[in-house]
């Protein structure tokens, strides 16, 4: 990634109504995406955010520091133009989620595992009426093909905004359902977060933690949450 910073040359950054949604505008003027459409959002909520991100800017713009104005540019410029390829390869999420690859030892992984996971797989039983297997160690557990499909029929009603978030949710954790369990509301965010990292702390109990484990886990978990964010800013 490049060190590059363009400087702030704005005084405001004030979300304003236009065709399709809302934009935010830099001192009147529009702000556009990288490949340089125009940034229009769903929501008043979400363009507010943008505009907050954009007004607490100093000398240098830092992309990092503004996780919603990239989720809409993601959402504009990624989504919208390939929008049935991400449905497709985030509908093959389901066919190895992480929820359906359990330990083979030691039981108290186990345990634990089954313990945060199959109330998950049972919520999208009744909710999404889809039931996953569950299979011990590595190798591959083949899915009933119905209910990938109607795994790939909910990420389709998904807009091309909650899909940008839905994207991050999925890659992130590793896991389709928890994905789905966010959007569907079905737990807080931040326990959605706990259940996709039952291994890792698992490890972290047995052998401790180091300091570039844990500095990862605070970027994901970040990372993670401001997908989350996103996607409620979609639909507000």
């Amino acid at each position: 990634m490049s060190d590059w910073k363009p400087k702030r040359f704005w005084k405001a950054a004030t979300p304003v109504p236009c065709d399709g949604g809302h934009t935010v505008q830099l001192d009147g003027r529009p702000v556009k995406t990288p490949a340089k459409a125009a940034l229009v959002v769903p929501t008043l909520a979400m363009a507010e955010a943008i505009a907050a991100e954009w007004d607490a800017q100093t000398t240098l713009v830092d992309p990092r520091t503004m996780p919603v104005t990239r989720g809409a540019n993601a959402a504009i410029d990624k989504v919208r133009t390939q929008r049935e390829e991400v449905i497709t390869l985030l509908a093959e999420y389901g066919d190895s989620d992480l929820l359906c690859y359990r330990a083979e030892g030691p039981d108290g992984l186990i345990e634990r595992q089954a313990g945060a996971w199959d109330p998950v797989l049972e919520w999208a039983a009744e909710a999404l009426d889809v039931r996953l297997s569950v299979g011990v160690g590595v190798m591959h557990v083949t899915q009933d093909p119905a209910a990938l499909a109607r795994l790939t029929s909910e990420l389709a009603t998904l807009d091309d905004f909650a899909l940008a978030a839905a994207h991050d949710l999925i890659s992130i954790t590793g896991s389709l359902i928890l994905a789905l369990a966010v959007t569907r509301a079905a737990r807080p965010p931040e326990e959605i977060w706990l259940l996709s990292r039952i291994d890792e702390h698992w490890q972290i109990e047995q052998w401790g933690a180091d300091d570039e484990g844990s500095a990862n886990e605070m970027i994901k978990r970040a990372a993670f949450l401001d997908a989350a964010r996103f996607y409620r800013l979609a639909l507000a």
